[in-house]
């Protein structure tokens, strides 16, 4: 299955139902966390790769995934890996058309949304890179954060509370975020920074005693490993 194929339906509901599961851990991520924290990656100041934010998906460190075998293992992240890229290729094309996943409540026969399960996907993708993220708050682009600071974040001032804990105002916040995220995309757009490669040396490594590979005659310490030094 190819990366560039959004999930079907069948796809989505089956991703679902997994995350849902008791084969996964009780703290796994559902999908409108898991949304929420593709999306942080998808747009945040660094690139992160898969091998260090999938596993968060499942919980804490360590946590232990129930697969039946090998290739529903293969099948359930190949669909996390296209839900990346549903994400990726929006931003990439039509970031102003993103929409994030939230949940729907009926309240007193209105229909509102609820973006807290959302934000706290977020915010679990902006602490992969905490400090990186640093430089938006510093910015005159910190409004466009806020609301997912006041719905995703551990803790907020109490003062701060009576913005999210009414659900008209909550469904507010998610609309707020819904048109803030295209901003916060631009915003780190030119400023992101590659995925860190660790660099791998081919060549033995030269000795301080032995003879300098750049062909002078003296010992690797008393010419280039003095340069070094």
């Amino acid at each position: 299955m190819q990366l560039d194929q959004p999930l079907s339906e069948k796809e989505f509901d089956d991703l679902d139902n997994f995350l849902l599961s008791d084969r996964c851990p009780d703290d796994a991520m559902t999908m409108d966390t898991l949304h929420g924290y593709l999306t942080a990656i998808a747009i945040g100041p660094e690139t992160i790769m898969p091998a260090e934010w999938l596993p968060r998906v499942w919980g804490e460190e360590d946590a232990v995934v129930k697969w039946k075998n090998p290739k529903e293992e293969e099948r359930i992240v190949n669909l996390i890996m296209r839900f990346m890229n549903e994400v990726l290729v929006t931003f990439e094309v039509a970031p102003k058309e993103f929409e994030p996943l939230y949940v729907e409540h009926d309240i007193g026969g209105e229909t509102l949304i609820d973006a807290e399960a959302w934000c706290w996907g977020f915010w679990e993708g902006m602490e992969l890179r905490p400090g990186s993220w640093n430089e938006i708050w510093d910015s005159e682009a910190a409004p466009l954060m806020r609301p997912i600071y006041l719905l995703g974040a551990d803790e907020i001032e109490e003062s701060e509370l009576a913005e999210v804990e009414d659900p008209k105002k909550a469904h507010k916040l998610a609309l707020d975020i819904e048109a803030n995220l295209p901003g916060i995309h631009r915003f780190w757009l030119p400023r992101r920074k590659a995925a860190v490669d660790t660099v791998r040396r081919d060549e033995p490594k030269v000795g301080r005693n032995d003879d300098c590979p750049c062909g002078s005659g003296k010992k690797y310490k008393k010419c280039c490993g003095a340069n070094e030094a």
